[in-house]
């Protein structure tokens, strides 16, 4: 399509490459930068605090002039929840979906960014004309309307990022696939596909959300008592089969969680969302006036996570609606890596609240992500000449490139990428040509990276063996103790029943102090480091434990 010759196209990702979320993918053609996706992901298990990580963006920082636009693939938050963090720092265009760019709006407000953004609404027929490289769209299926694939025209080929996809006959108008468009693409001769690679490991062809729905309003039919039914606040097309089942079977509908309300609003009034009654939805403060089985609570968490919030529910600690003898929880959401353990003990207490529990395992829930079978069509759509497996943890990588493999796409022209690696195309051949800044920026409360690896271990440390703050006053030109030292301890031991073990320390503690001062000259810090050094030695051989030790010293 494009007319000029095209001397080096870069592939660089700076996220959702051995890892679920955080996608960020950099296509550095010639003199400009498409930037494709701008996602967070959840913490690990070891990030204790981190309340979300986005990708390191020091390479589109120092390279800010070159950025053609952000290109959005869909408006879940590994595709758009880094955006605001993004755009504070490099303020570039953002093309998106009608409803991903409303989505993205959203969390700008949501995180207060004041910064003037131009967004741009594009649709499946768009074409981007840009000076090195064309962009057009196709619509995808996943669980959020309006998602669409990129293809980056260059004269070498197309370069084709599917975005989050899986293939469903039975899904209808914003949310049926392209297949034909794909097709066409793969026709014109693709240099390079980016695929999503998230159910790689899993075999067979994606069962259709039209028995998801059958299932689900069965389901509902069947419950005796109230319904409460988790999901993430973005899928949209679990949402709307909730309220088709509720209308079918005569239940109300109650909204719990602020960013599902936010996220059915807007959705609600771009023609996303509809319901076949007005007054389906009720507020939940009106449940009580509802019998049991008239109810269905649909559930989501703090960023959408509904697990949290179920468990809450299960202790009777949330202040709508807690788990009672007789009710249905449908849990129609996949956990994310890391938090499996998390969700099966969730299941555990709301059976132990009484309730009965329907999961993925019953059919009311799908993946909106391609299995192998799916993976495989999208590959002989496309028919690339090189393959880069994306969006999924290494292994799942590695799945993907033998699916690859399996269609006939040579080991040597199958890419598994590390977060920053450059893949560069340069004379009719691709290679790997250095690395990029990258990593993960920590986002705790407001501050932004201001949490690394440093604090990470001082929080392990405390997690582990708690803390012992030793607060001596010295005065200096009598060079004795004015007071203390006192030993304040915090996740370490139960005091009153270690008053030996603190008098033995505040003694250690003394006699380091004393033996200092009676010297001719001494400074604070040897004494602080000196009382770390043998408290440490102290209580590990009495308690085998190494709590931080914080010294204090104080003058008057």
């Amino acid at each position: 399509m494009k007319k000029r010759k095209n001397e080096t196209i870069k592939i660089i990702p700076l996220g959702g490459v051995g890892e679920i979320g955080k996608n960020m993918y950099v296509l550095d053609i010639d003199d400009d930068i498409f930037v494709i996706d701008a996602g967070l992901m959840f913490p690990e298990n070891e990030m204790l605090g981190i309340d979300i990580v986005i990708p390191d963006i020091t390479y589109l920082e120092n390279n800010k002039e070159r950025i053609k636009g952000i290109f959005l693939t869909h408006g879940h938050e590994d595709a758009i929840g880094a955006l605001p963090y993004i755009l504070m720092k490099i303020n570039v265009p953002v093309y998106g979906t009608k409803l991903t760019i409303a989505l993205a709006k959203e969390k700008l407000k949501e995180i207060k960014v004041k910064r003037q953004v131009e967004f741009v609404i594009i649709h499946s027929d768009s074409l981007l004309q840009f000076e090195t490289a064309d962009i057009s769209f196709f619509k995808t299926t996943h669980s959020i309307a309006d998602s669409v694939g990129i293809c980056i025209h260059t004269s070498e080929g197309n370069i084709v990022h599917t975005g989050d996809f899986k293939f469903d006959q039975g899904v209808q108008g914003a949310y049926r696939a392209e297949i034909g468009k794909m097709a066409q693409i793969g026709e014109q001769g693709v240099l390079c596909l980016l695929s999503d690679s998230t159910e790689a490991e899993h075999p067979g062809f994606n069962i259709s959300e039209t028995l998801v729905a059958t299932e689900m309003s069965n389901a509902f039919h069947s419950a005796k008592g109230r319904i409460v039914l988790a999901c993430f606040a973005s899928n949209l097309l679990r949402i709307q089969q909730v309220f088709d089942a509720a209308f079918e079977n005569g239940r109300k509908v109650a909204l719990v969680g602020k960013s599902l309300e936010r996220i059915n609003d807007i959705a609600f009034k771009l023609g996303y969302l509809h319901v076949k009654a007005e007054d389906l939805i009720i507020p939940v403060q009106d449940i009580e006036k509802y019998d049991d089985d008239k109810i269905v609570v649909l559930a989501t968490g703090n960023q959408g996570e509904p697990f949290a919030v179920l468990q809450k529910m299960a202790k009777r600690n949330h202040k709508h609606i807690n788990i009672k003898q007789g009710d249905t929880v449908i849990i129609t959401a996949s956990p994310s890596p890391g938090l499996e353990l998390f969700m099966s003990k969730t299941i555990d207490m709301l059976y132990r609240a009484g309730a009965t529990v329907l999961s993925g395992s019953n059919k009311v829930h799908v993946t909106g992500h391609g299995l192998q079978e799916d993976l495989k069509l999208m590959l002989n759509l496309i028919k690339p000449k090189y393959f880069i497996p994306v969006q999924g943890e290494y292994r799942m990588l590695i799945a993907h490139g033998k699916l690859a493999a399996q269609v006939g796409i040579t080991r040597d022209r199958i890419f598994i990428p590390e977060k920053g690696e450059v893949l560069e195309y340069k004379n009719g051949k691709m290679s790997v040509g250095g690395r990029v800044p990258s990593g993960n920026v920590l986002i705790d409360g407001i501050g932004v990276g201001d949490v690394g690896n440093i604090v990470l271990r001082d929080r392990r440390l405390l997690s582990q063996d708690g803390i012992l703050i030793v607060v001596v006053t010295l005065n200096k030109t009598k060079k004795m103790i004015a007071s203390g030292p006192e030993i304040i301890s915090r996740g370490f031991v139960y005091v009153r029943e270690s008053e030996q073990l603190m008098g033995e320390s505040t003694k250690l503690v003394r006699d380091i102090v004393e033996k200092n001062m009676s010297k001719d000259a001494f400074d604070w810090s040897s004494i602080k480091q000196e009382i770390r050094d043998q408290l440490n030695y102290y209580l590990y051989d009495k308690t085998k434990r190494r709590p931080m030790i914080l010294p204090i010293i104080m003058e008057v």
